[in-house]
This record gives structure tokens, sequence and C-alpha cells, in this order.
């Protein structure tokens, strides 16, 4: 047995009693003789009753509280087993020392969960910890670089604070461990996290602290039942299904449901399910079978082909005019990309600001005969007029201003009309074009200009009346073709004379010209305006016939171009090219001087005026020639100057012109300098300073040359 005494005085009590003094609470006979006082005791009418509390007014104190005795229970008492609890995985273990491998020299090291554990730093930071075995993670690489990319560890500074920011980010990667785990398969993985940091009273107190993930992969999740919905029910159901490729017993990976989705969706819609559905893969997981079931149901809803093509805006671009430019015809099986390449088409022509094409079911599947779909298009209008103008300067062929205005859809649908002018320092013109793009064709385009124009250049005078038609089938920059060609004719009446010299002028000679010039272009280059790999060859010939002071003459200009990048690493790309031509038929004469081969300025061999290269008259003019070749390599390096957005170009130029319709080596000029290149959204600007190597007696020290685009 055993007693509990508790006694107090509450403060309230304490209050009541401080009224009275000392003397007022001891009896006189106690002052007296208190030895004898303290034997009298109490009286024993005062004496309270066995087991009986006191009485106490309500108001009074408590003086002290009676005695409670509690009985010890006669039965042992059986305490429930020790369990141990979980590691919440939430709690910090920030050990005194640091993680193996820091290069420290501490003992104090927290061990490490794996046993000789393959070890991967992804910084000083952040260590992983795999299993040592590679068949029991054989993805560690594959996961290892996608953890890189997306840790939100970073280096931290060396104060106070840095274990706790560490800790804090660390429980942001032991999350994105546990997604990535998951998206593997590894449902049932475990991760140990160690956050270590440095003793307080460590010398070195700015070493950083540092996390350990030790991972412990278990077993790889299998893909168990898999439920497509309908698809079984689609005619070619077997095929459709194989597009999936994903099956019962296949490895557990979330990254090949997304892409195996993808791949049937793309099935789908290439197969004639013009109207298909995929619902959103629901997964469910169990873990006794080391299992997840795959639900994913697909609605095919029938095969479909193709119908009209019917224009919401006929009036301006009307549904016969689409039909043409889409690349497939009534009939054929559906296809989501032939669609969405229509749309793309459209979007090109450059007269709409916003396109959408829409498959409408016009007839539905009926047994094994498919469906028929109509292929909406609904537009919205751009503006259709558009001004342009550019300004050009080149230290020998001076300034040149051009300007256009152009309604884009004059004449639907695509008929455009320009009206152009140049004022130059060397040139003038004045005309109008008529281009009907999509003509006949997708990417087809009928042109007719009309002008007048006067040159004056290092070479000629010429005051020229022309009527130019062209027919052609071309790239553009939403459709890149390796195969283009054009053909087309050319009437025109030309008075030309050689340049004034010294004030020195002669008579014009009044030429009639007809031609009917073909050309074709082979680019497997990647880019139009900025190639970095592949190659271009093109060739023009032009029969003509040419009438002057009574002589008729008949020759064929021909030219052939060839040119090749390649890119050697990523910032440096090798540019080369080569331009071949010939005038055979007739002597130099008998062509009018605007229909020879020249050579020299920035399109040309860089360092040299504009057509100064090759043979001269007796005033010492260039006369032109029936010859032409030229070479030019370059080196395109970007740096690092303004984001990338500038390029070092050292090239070298070579060039000669011959008075007959071979090649002429005899006369080679080179030219050597160094470009900028300035990338924009619409093509490099370009700016060459060039020097003669082998000058004439006329050739300046430095040329000078500003234009958009890459040389070549």
């Amino acid at each position: 047995m055993f007693g509990l005494l508790m006694a107090g005085l509450p403060a309230a009590a304490q209050n009541a009693q401080t009224a009275q003094s000392l003397e007022d609470l001891i009896p006189d006979s106690a002052v007296a003789n208190p030895e004898d006082w303290a034997a009298k005791g109490v009286a024993p009418d005062a004496q309270p009753e066995e087991n009986e509390p006191p009485a106490l007014e309500p108001d009074s104190p408590m003086a002290e509280l009676p005695a409670m005795e509690l009985a010890w229970p006669d039965e042992a008492i059986e305490l429930p087993e020790f369990v141990r609890l979980p590691l919440d995985d939430t709690i910090e273990l920030a050990g005194t020392g640091a993680l193996p491998g820091d290069g420290s020299d501490d003992d104090d090291v927290i061990d490490p969960a794996l046993a000789n554990a393959k070890v991967e730093r992804v910084s000083d930071q952040l260590t992983l910890a795999f299993p040592p075995a590679a068949k029991d993670f054989p993805i560690s690489d594959e996961f290892l670089d996608r953890f890189r990319a997306l840790s939100t560890i970073e280096s931290l500074s060396g104060d106070a604070g840095s274990i706790a920011q560490l800790a804090a980010r660390a429980r942001e990667d032991q999350e994105l461990l546990r997604q990535l785990l998951d998206v593997y398969g590894y449902y049932d993985a475990q991760i140990i996290r160690t956050v270590a940091g440095n003793r307080p009273e460590q010398e070195d107190a700015s070493r950083t602290p540092s996390v350990r993930f030790d991972i412990i992969p278990g077993a790889r999740f299998r893909f168990g039942t898999i439920d497509l919905g309908e698809l079984d029910q689609a005619a070619d159901a077997a095929k459709l299904r194989s597009a999936f490729g994903i099956n019962t017993g296949d490895l557990m990976s979330s990254d090949a449901i997304v892409q195996e989705r993808a791949d049937l969706d793309q099935a789908l819609g290439e197969t004639g399910y013009a109207f298909a559905e995929i619902d959103a893969p629901e997964l469910v997981i169990d873990h006794a079978r080391t299992e997840g079931d795959l639900t994913m149901i697909v609605l095919p809803k029938g095969r479909y082909v193709f119908g009209n093509v019917v224009s919401e805006l006929p009036d301006f671009l009307s549904s016969k005019h689409l039909g043409m430019i889409a690349r497939f015809d009534t009939g054929d099986t559906y296809q989501r990309s032939l669609a969405l390449d229509l749309r793309r088409a459209i979007t090109a022509t450059g007269l709409v600001s916003t396109v959408m094409v829409t498959p409408r079911a016009v007839t539905p599947p009926s047994g094994d005969a498919p469906g028929l779909v109509e292929v909406d298009v609904s537009l919205t209008k751009a503006p259709l007029r558009t001004i342009t103008g550019a300004i050009g300067y080149g230290t020998e062929e001076g300034f040149r201003i051009a300007g256009s205005w152009e309604h884009r859809n004059l004449f639907p649908s695509e008929g455009s009309l320009k009206v152009r002018g140049i004022i130059g320092t060397l040139e003038q013109l004045a005309g109008v074009t008529f281009r009907k793009n999509n003509f006949g064709g997708r990417d087809r385009i009928l042109t007719l200009d009309a002008y007048a124009s006067t040159v004056d250049n290092n070479a000629f005078d010429a005051h020229t009346v022309a009527l130019v038609g062209n027919y052609e089938r071309v790239s553009n920059l939403l459709f890149q073709k390796p195969f283009s060609w054009g053909f087309g004719f050319e009437v025109l009446a030309s008075g030309e004379r050689p340049a004034a010299v010294n004030g020195i002028v002669e008579p014009r000679q009044t030429y009639f010209i007809g031609a009917l010039p073909v050309h074709a272009l082979l680019d497997t280059t990647d880019d139009l305006l900025d190639p970095t790999k592949g190659f271009r060859v093109g060739g023009r010939l032009s029969p003509e016939s040419s009438r002057t002071q009574g002589v008729q003459s008949f020759y064929l200009r021909s030219k052939v171009d060839a040119s090749f990048y390649q890119q050697i690493n990523n910032t440096v790309v090798m540019a080369a090219r080569a331009r071949l031509g010939s005038i055979p038929g007739t002597a130099l004469d008998n062509i009018a001087p605007s229909r020879r081969f020249y050579a020299g300025g920035g399109s040309s061999v860089r360092g040299y005026g504009f057509q100064k290269i090759g043979p001269q008259d007796t005033l010492g003019d260039p006369s032109g020639g029936r010859s032409l070749v030229e070479f030019s390599i370059e080196a395109r390096i970007r740096t690092g100057l303004m984001d990338g957005a500038v390029s070092i170009v050292p090239f070298v130029d070579a060039g000669s012109v011959g008075p007959n319709a071979a090649p002429d080596f005899n006369q080679v000029r080179f030219g050597a300098g160094i470009g900028v290149r300035y990338y924009t959204d619409f093509g490099p600007i370009r700016v060459d300073v060039a020097t003669p190597i082998n000058p004439g007696p006329d050739d300046g020290p430095i040329a000078v040359y500003v234009s958009l685009g890459q040389a070549f």
C-alpha cells in the first residue's frame, strides 16, 4: 500500500489571511508556556470522524488536502510488445560529418544505405547511389541524365543557412526521384536521403554541405491487363493494335504509354479514322503482382475518305482553288497529315491571318464502305496591300533605293499586282508585275513583268524596255523543295553603248532580243537563307536571238552554279561555291553588252569593283566576255557576341572572264577579306570588307559590301 499526499494553499486563501496579524493567531497560553500548550493537543470534539473529510465552509480556504490511498492491483500488469515505428522520411537527419568520397578526413560519417553502391556525383553537393549490379537498375545512366536536367539543387554559399537551404531542396529532389522512379515502373522503390554538414567547432567552416540519395529500386513492374476499348472492332484492328507497341508482360514505362498513345493516334488519323477518340490512360498498380493494368478507351468511329474542300470565303479563295492546292483528291483515304498540310499551304499564301481546316462527316460508314468527309476551311483575311522599301550601298555600285506597292489578291484567287521602282546611282527602273500563285498546281507561279530601265555602270549604258514571262515551281520558307524548275520567255529592245570615258560618249546601238530561258535547281541544304549542310546545283540555259544593225545572231547563254556547305562543329560552317558560264554561237560584238558575262562585286569576286574583272575595250572599260569562271570559299564562325547572333567570316574569292566561249584561266583575279554576319529572324545581315590580291591598275585597295543574306 502506498499513499499520495498533495497539499497546497490557494492564492485566494493567502490573501484572506493577510488581514490578521501574527499575534492574533497565537493564543496567550501558547506564548506563556508553549510546551504545555502543545501537549494538550486538539479538543476531542474538533477531531473529524475517520475516513470522513473535514467539514469546510464554502468560502473558507483549504489548509491541506486529505490523504488518498490507492490499492496496487493483485494481478500482474502485461505491457504491450514494443514495436519499432517506421522511419519518417520527412525528418532531416543532419550529420556532423561529410559524405563519403568528399575528400574530408572526418571520422564522423553517416553510413551509406547501399553497400558497395555505384556512386554518381551529380555536383559538389549532390550524390546518387545505385545498386552495384547493373541488372538491379539497368536504366541508371538514362535515369541519371534525366535527373541532372531537372534537379533543383545548386551550389550554395557556405554560410550558416546553407544546410537548411540544401535540406529544403533535397526534399524537392527526393520527390523528383520518386516521380522518375514511377515513370520507369519502380513503384516499390525506396529512397534514403542523407544530408550532411559541418561541426560548428570545425576550423574549415566554409566547406559546402551535401546530400546523398541512396536508391533501392526494388522490382520493376510490368504491364498486366491492357484494355483498349473498342479498338478491336475497327476494320483493320490488327494493324492498329500493332501501332500501339505495349503488350502484357512488357516492362512498365509511363514514357512508353505517352509515346504509344501518340503512335496509335497517328495511325488512326492516317488510315481514315477522321473522328477517332482516345481517352486519357488510366493505370492501376497492383503491388502484390508487381503489375499495372492499363485502361485506355479507344473509339475508332469508322473509316472515311476525302470529299470536296469547301471554302468559307469563295469570292476570296475559291473552293476549287483550295482543292487544287490540296495534296489529296476526292475518294482518297482520309489522312490527318494531308488536312494539316492544306492548312499550312493556305497559310503560306500570305493572304490569311488565321485558318482552320475541319473535317465534316457527310455520309457515315456503312458495312465495309467508308464514310465521306468534306473539308471545311474557315478563313480570316490578312491585310492585302503591302508597301516595301530597301536601301543599299556599295563602294562601286553607289546608292540604290528600291520600293514597291502590291495588292496580293487583286485578281482572286491569289492574283497579285505590283508596281515597283528603283532610283540609284547606276540604275533607274519602273515596272509593273502580275503574279498568280498556285497557278495550275501547288507552289507553281505564273509571272508577267513589264518594265523600262536605265543602267549606267562601268561596262555599258543601256536603255531597255522589256516584257518577261515565267512559269516556275519554287521553294519557299515553309516548303523547301529538293527540286525546282522554271521556263519562260523574254522580249526586249535595248539601246546600248559603252560607258562614257573622260566625257567621250559613243553612239547607242539598238538590239532586239528574244529568249526562251529554262532553269532547274537541285537543293539538299537545310535552310534557304543560311544553310549549314548539304549542296545546291543549278543550271540555266537561254537560247537567244539578237538583231542589231541588220545582223541576226543566234547563241546559247548557259550558266551552272554549285555550292557546298559543311558544319565542322557547333561554331564553324565551311562554305564553297563555283560558277561556270559560256555563250557559244556567235561573236562577242553580236551580243548586247547587257547579255554578256561580267565578274567582280559583292556577289561575285569581292575586293574588286562591280563588273571590273574581264576584258576591256580600248578606253579601259569592261567589255564583258563569253565565258565566266568564279570560285569562293569562306568560314562562317559563330561568336558569343550578342547571345551568339554575330559571326566572323574570313573568305577568299577568285574569278575570270574571257572573250571566248571556253573558260579562260589566264587572267584569274583573287580577292580576300573578312565579313561580319548579324543573324535575325529573317536571315543574316552581311557586311564584307575585302581587298584585291592581284589587282589591276584601276582597282582600289578596299571594297565594302552590305546586303541581306549570305554571299552564296
